[in-house]
């Protein structure tokens, strides 16, 4: 810790599983008496500040005529390709990854003087962002740069680990050179692109085929337990948190529902909640179950119908709820897969796209959690892995020790940590 305030510009990606992240770390720094600020998108308006921190909002595409929901951008974009998701990850490439690339490199473009000008009223000592695109204006600033890596550390590559989005096998190589074949295909010239409009802004060079610089300091949240360190070592600037959950959710009591049997906690995070009739599926299946279930309903919850052994809402308190379930559904966004971990919770993993295959690869592979054919189970794979898995008593034990060990190393005041640490410098 310093006895200096600092005053910490954070400037995370516009969804919530980031944004959540840097929420967590920030509010550590808050209570130890830091200026915290936030440049996150302009549909957060409100919210952060709500949480004790200073909002000093950017746009990333000309604002919309009426108010937009915190993440709105995704949620609409999530609900526009959803019927690419049931393609393989190899041919997401073209249809889901590069748009994602594509709209990401519009954002950077458009609030690239926005930031400018936010950093000159700022006057930050140190700049995080949690992303996965480099803004030139965070690193021509003069400052102190920390890049924190919240969604897979697979996309700090390496010749040894699976390339990222694939969500292929550690143990199987047969299928990597063509993936990364196909991604320089389908990706070299949007790469090309940024990366000479990059150096313009007087930013260095980007690695080749990434979209992002390292920064003076790099975080990246992923337990040890189901981590890459023996195939991909990585450099004395990078820290690993095994987990980062904030502390800024509300206490959550459970409802009264039919039925006795174990809690289950299922979500598709914000953005694959909006798939409304892979929402209806998974219910549909659960419905028959004998097991109760919290559910995350997500941005178009009016249009999603819960059975008697069920209750959920738009937004629910993911981190008290996860503590008291014996079981989570996911995507397999990072956020919900490090956070079931820390509380020491089996999985199913219905991965979506980006980096949730990879993280339901490497839990299913490490055997903490069952991954599924997300589009393509049937009702006795999902019934028969909750059985499983609820059934699985010392697998259930063994998470509890690793999640009682993730919680000891308390990611978040590493975090800080690392933060300050790199600040005094």
């Amino acid at each position: 810790m310093t006895d200096k305030q600092l005053t910490i510009l954070f400037m995370p990606e516009s969804a919530y599983g980031p944004t959540n992240n840097c929420v967590g770390i920030g509010d550590v720094l808050r209570k130890r008496g830091h200026r915290v600020v936030f440049a996150a998108e302009a549909s957060w308006k409100g919210k952060l500040e709500a949480l004790g921190f200073e909002e000093d909002l950017v746009d990333l595409a000309p604002p919309a005529e009426e108010e937009q929901d915190a993440g709105q951008f995704w949620k609409d974009f999530i609900r526009d390709t959803a019927p690419e998701y049931r393609k393989s990850t190899l041919e997401q490439q073209e249809t889901v990854t590069k748009p994602i690339w594509d709209a990401l490199i519009d954002g950077a473009k458009y609030c690239e003087p926005q930031l400018k000008a936010i950093i000159e009223r700022v006057q930050p000592d140190v700049i995080v962002e949690d992303n996965v695109i480099t803004f030139p204006a965070l690193l021509t600033a003069g400052k102190p740069f920390v890049r924190i890596v919240s969604c897979n550390p697979l996309e700090v590559k390496g010749s040894d680990i699976a390339p990222a989005f694939s969500g292929l096998p550690a143990d199987d190589r047969s299928e990597w050179d063509a993936f990364r074949a196909e991604y320089d295909r389908t990706h070299r010239e949007i790469y090309t692109a940024f990366n000479e409009w990059v150096v313009e802004q007087g930013a260095p060079p980007l690695p080749d085929l990434d979209f992002i610089h390292e920064g003076d300091a790099n975080l990246y949240v992923f337990p040890e337990i189901v981590d890459y360190t023996d195939e991909r070592p990585l450099g004395p600037t990078w820290t690993r948190l095994d987990s980062s959950v904030r502390e800024t959710d509300v206490e959550f009591t459970f409802p009264e529902v039919e039925g006795d049997g174990p809690w289950v906690y299922f979500s598709l995070g914000s953005l694959g909640s909006a798939d409304v009739e892979l929402m209806r599926r998974v219910i549909s299946v659960l419905a028959t179950t004998p097991y109760r279930f919290i559910v995350s309903k997500g941005p178009l919850h009016e249009e999603i119908e819960l059975a008697p052994n069920m209750w959920g809402a738009e937004f629910v308190p993911q981190t008290t709820i996860i503590p008291q379930v014996d079981l989570v559904i996911t995507h397999g966004g990072n956020n919900t897969t490090t956070e079931a971990l820390h509380f020491g919770k089996p999985m199913i993993l219905l991965p979506l796209f980006w980096d949730q295959y990879d993280n339901a690869q490497r839990v299913h592979e490490k055997g903490y959690g069952v991954r599924l054919d997300t589009y393509g189970f049937t009702d006795e794979e999902l019934t028969g892995a909750l059985e499983r898995l609820l059934g699985d008593t010392e697998l259930r034990e063994r998470l509890a020790a690793h999640g009682a060990e993730i919680r000891r190393r308390d990611g978040l005041r590493v975090a800080a940590d690392v933060i300050e640490k790199i600040a005094a410098k």
